[in-house]
C-alpha cells in the first residue's frame, strides 16, 4: 500500500482536465470529490462547465463517478442526478475502502481510474493508498470556514511538489 500525499498535477479546475488526454493515458473512470472539487459548497447544481465536461468525458468513453465523504446523502444524489453519474456517499476518506468499492462497482482497475479532488489529507492520501493516480485541482472557494485556510496551508508544500510532477 503507497503513502503518498503528493498529487501528480495541480489543475486549476475539473474543466482543465482534458477528456482527450485522459483517454489517451488508459483512463475509464474518473472518481470526484464533491465539495469544492465539483461546486462549492451547499451549491446543488453543477455549473454549465462541469455538464460540458461530464460530457466530453463520457464522448471518449470516460466515466465519471462523485465519491463523497459526505454523510447527507440527499445532496450527493441531487447532484449525482443532475450529472446522470452513479455516486456513493460517507466514503471514508482517506481509508482505500471506498475508492475500491467505487472501483468494483464500476468494472475498472487502479490502472485506469485518476480521483480527482481538492484535499491533500483525504482525496489525494486516499487515492495514492488505493492505487489510483491521484489529481489535485484547486478549491473552488476557501471562504467562510478558518479551518480551510489552515488545511489549505498546510498542503502548500504537497500542492508545490505536485507542479512538478503532472499526469496530464
Amino acid at each position: 500500500m503507497a503513502f503518498s500525499l503528493i498529487p501528480r498535477g495541480v489543475y486549476p479546475s475539473v474543466s482543465a482536465l482534458d477528456p482527450d488526454a485522459l483517454a489517451s493515458r488508459g483512463i475509464r473512470l474518473v472518481l470526484a470529490d464533491l465539495d469544492n472539487t465539483l461546486v462549492p459548497y451547499r451549491v446543488l447544481q453543477p455549473s454549465r462547465e462541469v455538464l460540458d465536461w461530464k460530457n466530453a468525458l463520457a464522448a471518449r468513453g470516460v466515466r465519471l463517478f462523485l465519491l463523497s465523504n459526505s454523510r447527507r446523502p440527499d445532496r450527493v444524489r441531487a447532484l449525482a442526478q443532475a450529472l446522470d453519474v452513479p455516486f456513493q456517499g460517507h466514503s471514508g476518506k482517506p481509508r482505500r475502502g471506498g475508492y475500491l468499492r467505487a472501483m468494483e462497482r464500476m468494472g475498472a482497475v487502479p490502472g485506469q481510474t485518476v480521483m480527482v479532488g481538492d484535499q491533500i489529507f483525504t482525496d489525494i492520501l486516499g487515492a495514492s493508498r488505493a492505487g489510483v493516480t491521484p489529481l489535485l485541482v484547486l478549491p473552488i472557494r476557501l471562504a467562510g470556514n478558518p479551518g480551510r485556510y489552515l488545511r489549505f496551508w498546510a498542503e502548500t508544500p504537497f500542492r508545490l511538489l505536485g507542479r512538478r510532477r503532472p499526469f496530464l
